[in-house]
């Protein structure tokens, strides 16, 4: 595989986090998947050493580099430890950049050193049951009474739903002109009306808890709007580019280790007298999938310097992801297929490997909507064909 490109310090505050995961978190998470939840400790020793949220500025209790890279190495070694499930990134990277692309000073101050301590837990409340990668479709709404606005309806499937302290909350506040009027909501935990539902069953990611919200008539304070009344559907649109490359960063990573299971399984077990390495389809098959794990990871790296540029596009967002999640989904069956009888038991990693993967096709935009996403960008007027663009 070609070079990567992490700096000295990067490479540092990888081999300290990996170490950090072995020591506090990959111990305890057996116990945290039997309970469904990881516990809230995890947050704050992760805080306390400087490994939750490193972008935001000193004054909130960062580093103050935004350099993506950073996260990339989180998410990668979260992943390669197999412990996805605490879905720290989500909490990191994913929601606590809305308060400082779209909140107040007095929000950033108010919030974000607690979030970087990991006192307070992040989440962010979209997709409800009748509506997922269809946000227009939306039906929770707001209105305007006084000082504050009043919040009704509910939603689903919501990471960290139940530890959660502070859940943005996207809201519908003129359905009756504008369905894409929609506005951002600081909801914090004990507001009156503001109730969590069940901690709901997986298939795999067993500890991250996903939870049911409701909302009855829930007053927010103008003080947690986040950002301008009515725009909340572009700042959701705006956060799309890096949510994608977030998962992107998780998906290869995971692709990346099912690979080295079953690269290790297959030379150690033996049928009809030799390893199954030995066996041709099983070399054409990793020998493929060996191919297209390293293609796929150049271009999830080359995203991340084009978005630490300033320049990744949704579109370009979108082909990673949609590349990425269906490798991962296909790295881990293929791992199952060569575990053979041992892929099918919960004792061999590559099990969950597998479970844990199929999620990822679905969350943060199907594959099929990104598919209609790329497809109206490649086949549009404005289309540069590749052997015309300026590199």
């Amino acid at each position: 595989m070609l070079p990567r490109r992490f700096t000295e310090e990067q490479t540092m505050f990888r081999d300290a986090y990996r170490k950090f995961l072995a020591a506090e978190i990959v111990p305890h998470m057996e116990d945290w998947r039997e309970a469904g939840i990881v516990d809230r400790d995890a947050f704050r020793r992760a805080g306390e050493r400087g490994f939750l949220m490193v972008w935001p500025d000193e004054k909130y209790g960062g580093m103050g580099d935004n350099d993506f890279r950073f996260e990339q190495v989180i998410i990668e070694e979260t992943c390669y430890a197999r412990v996805g499930d605490w879905y720290n990134s989500l909490h990191s990277r994913l929601v606590g950049p809305y308060f400082t692309r779209f909140g107040s000073e007095e929000q950033r101050a108010r919030f974000l050193p607690h979030c970087v301590s990991g006192e307070c837990i992040l989440a962010i409340a979209m997709t409800e049951p009748d509506a997922g990668s269809d946000l227009a479709g939306m039906r929770t709404s707001a209105v305007e009474d006084g000082d504050d606005w009043v919040l009704n309806g509910s939603k689903t499937y919501i990471s960290n739903g139940i530890n959660a302290d502070a859940v943005i909350v996207a809201a519908k506040t003129d359905p009756q002109n504008n369905p894409h009027a929609m506005t951002l909501f600081i909801v914090e935990r004990g507001m009156p009306g503001f109730e969590r539902g069940r901690n709901l069953k997986k298939m795999g990611l067993k500890a991250q808890d996903t939870a049911e919200l409701f909302f009855n008539d829930v007053r927010v304070p103008r003080a947690n709007v986040l950002g301008e009344p009515g725009k909340g559907f572009i700042y959701l649109m705006e956060g799309l580019a890096e949510e994608r490359l977030m998962g992107a960063a998780g998906y290869i990573a995971s692709a990346q280790l099912s690979w080295d299971l079953t690269a290790a399984f297959v030379q150690e077990r033996k049928a009809f007298g030799k390893s199954l390495a030995a066996f041709q389809n099983t070399q054409f098959q990793l020998a493929d999938l060996r191919t297209r794990l390293d293609i796929t990871q150049t271009y999830v790296d080359q995203c991340v310097e084009a978005f630490n540029a300033g320049v990744l596009t949704a579109v370009d967002a979108a082909k990673a992801k949609l590349a990425t999640s269906e490798l991962q989904v296909e790295a881990a069956e293929i791992g199952v297929q060569l575990h053979g009888g041992a892929g099918y038991m919960d004792e061999y990693p590559i099990s969950r490997q597998y479970t844990d993967a199929r999620i990822s096709t679905i969350y943060a935009g199907t594959s099929e909507v990104m598919k209609i996403i790329i497809s109206r960008d490649c086949l549009s007027a404005d289309y540069v064909p590749f052997n015309t663009r300026n590199f």
